[in-house]
Order: structure tokens, then C-alpha cells, then sequence
């Protein structure tokens, strides 16, 4: 074994951890590095709120081998050396792209084992692997193993240059409201990039084709009565704008988990917030910050978009 190797048990399952030491975010003025033992304490500190997230779902993974400094690249397959415990499903692919972003290991739209990540010892298996990013769709598995319907409907509010969160909080409050008017309830997310999210549990009996249709109509309806509202996805039309993406409910499409870990310039996660907090003065919150949220506030997604909770109404079909 290597001697930078150590094997740990996390939740009754043996995991090797390599390279704890390693500066998986770089530091800079006034901030430190923040290390691969940091991500790993990370997750275990918000396990009881990722995890559920990520139950049932197969999880994409993007991974920075040497850190956000080194290159990228997005996962679906498990890798080779994956461990025997970590439960595995086999997912049709519809085509390259898919299933987000293009991956080597998904080129002929053939089927991709995704894993799937039940327990601590699942999320420190993938910090371990510099899985930077956790990404999931919109639906989770049936008992049989096959894909369910949609649980939840998503929209990405994504800030145009000369827009920040300031304009997505106000975004925020006019979609939540036009979702209240169908009996939706939204919690807001930022996302630890540069937007937010907001996530409302929904019936699970209607298709993505349908959950995507109501999506568009809300963003052309919020981009016609708001011009600093876009719908369209071409940059060159965002500058001033806050783009409205829908499209993320399309059944193939993947989103960054709530409570996830970020691979971006600083080490930042996305997390769920109060309605309270949006507005002017938002900020994306830092590892740190979201550990210790989750621990004094717990979690606003619970009992709402976790396995076991009631689901969301019905979405009209116009």
C-alpha cells in the first residue's frame, strides 16, 4: 500500500483514504488552502442532509484529481478499483450529452453504471477520489431498480454579467410566487458558483416532458413581464440579465445536489437557505459555513425533498 495510503472504517465499511494532505482549493490573500482531509470532514459534517439528497439517485461525479487548479473531468461510470459494498444501477443513456456534460466513458449512448451513494462511507469514497461535484437528476430509482418520475421541479437562476445574487434573490421571490399560485412551495439554494436554484417538491406522477413544458411557460411568461428576465440560453443576450433555466427538468439533465461541495475558485458549496436570508447582502457560503449552518439552523430541505416526504401537487398542463 502506498505509505501516504491509511484505511479508516466509516459506517462499518473499510475505506482507503490517500493524499488527505493534498491542497484540493488553493488559498490566497486573507484564506488558507483548503486540503483533502477538509473535503472529507466536510461531508461527514453534512452527511444527514446530503445524503437523503442523494438517495435513489444516481450520482454524476466531477472530478479534479490534483485540485480546481488541475484538470477536470465528469464521471458517470464507476471507475475501476470502485469498492465491492458501493451499490451500482444500470442506467439506458440516450445519447452523448446526454447526462449532462460529455464523458469519455458515455460516447456511444450505450447503458452507464452510475454508483449510487447511501451512506458516510459512500461520501467519503468519492472525497477520496477528489469528487469535487455531486450531480443528480430530477427523478430517483423505483423499487425495481428502473427510473421513477420526476420528484422535483428545478429552476437555475443564472446571473448575467452585470447581475449577481442581489438580482437572483429578486428573481427568486417572483417565481416562488407564481409557483405558490399552482401550490408549490419553493425552497431557494445557492449554489456555490455564481446563482441559485429553487427546488419545490412536486407530484412524481407526471412525466419530465410535462414538469419541463410548465417550467418554459413560467420562464417566457417571467421573461416577458421582466425585461432584465431572460429565457434564452445564448450568452450573448444575457449581458444585464438573469437567465431563468428550465431546462434542467428535462429528464436526462442533472443539477448540482444540494449540499454538495464545489469545484470552483474557493472552496464553497451549495446550500440551502431561508427566504429571509435573500437579498442585496447574499453571499455564497464557504465549506466552513455550510457545516456550520447545517449545524446550528439543520437543514430547510427536510421533510420537503427527502425520501419519505409528502410530494408536491400536481402540475397544470396548459
Amino acid at each position: 500500500m502506498d505509505a501516504a495510503a491509511q484505511v479508516v472504517e466509516i459506517a462499518g465499511r473499510r475505506v482507503k483514504l490517500t493524499h488527505l494532505d493534498r491542497e484540493l482549493w488553493p488559498g490566497g490573500p486573507g484564506r488558507r488552502a483548503t486540503t483533502k482531509a477538509e473535503l472529507v470532514s466536510y461531508v461527514l459534517d453534512v452527511a444527514p442532509a446530503l445524503l437523503p439528497q442523494l438517495a435513489g439517485r444516481p450520482v454524476t461525479r466531477v472530478r479534479w484529481p490534483q485540485g480546481v487548479g488541475g484538470p477536470r473531468f465528469f464521471e458517470k461510470n464507476v471507475p475501476s478499483g470502485t469498492p465491492r459494498w458501493v451499490r451500482t444501477v444500470e442506467v439506458e443513456s440516450t445519447g452523448r450529452g446526454r447526462w449532462g456534460a460529455p464523458s469519455a466513458q458515455d460516447d456511444d449512448g450505450g447503458p452507464v453504471t452510475f454508483p449510487l451513494v447511501d451512506d458516510e462511507a459512500g461520501l467519503v469514497w468519492l472525497a477520496n477520489l477528489s469528487a469535487l461535484e455531486l450531480h443528480t437528476p430530477q427523478w430517483r430509482l423505483d423499487a425495481s431498480g428502473g427510473r421513477s418520475l420526476p420528484d422535483r421541479l428545478v429552476v437555475d437562476l443564472d446571473p448575467g454579467p452585470g447581475t449577481g445574487l442581489a438580482e437572483c434573490s429578486e428573481l427568486a421571490v417572483l417565481v416562488a410566487e407564481r409557483l405558490a399560485d399552482d401550490g408549490l412551495v419553493a425552497v431557494p439554494v445557492t449554489s456555490g458558483s455564481k446563482g441559485m436554484q429553487l427546488y419545490a417538491p412536486i407530484s412524481g406522477a407526471q412525466g419530465a416532458d410535462v414538469v419541463s413544458a410548465y417550467a418554459k411557460r413560467l420562464a417566457d411568461g417571467l421573461a416577458r413581464d421582466h425585461p432584465w428576465v431572460t429565457a434564452v440560453m445564448a450568452k450573448d443576450v444575457r449581458r444585464g440579465k438573469v437567465l431563468l433555466d428550465w431546462s434542467q427538468n428535462d429528464g436526462a439533465k442533472t443539477t448540482i445536489t444540494p449540499w454538495s461541495p464545489r469545484g470552483r475558485d474557493h472552496p464553497q458549496a451549495a446550500v440551502p437557505r431561508s427566504w429571509d436570508e435573500l437579498g442585496d447582502d447574499l453571499f455564497q457560503l464557504s465549506l466552513a459555513e455550510a457545516a456550520e449552518r447545517f449545524a446550528a439552523d439543520g437543514d430547510p430541505l427536510a421533510g420537503v425533498l427527502t425520501p419519505g416526504a409528502p410530494p408536491g401537487p400536481r402540475l397544470p398542463e396548459r
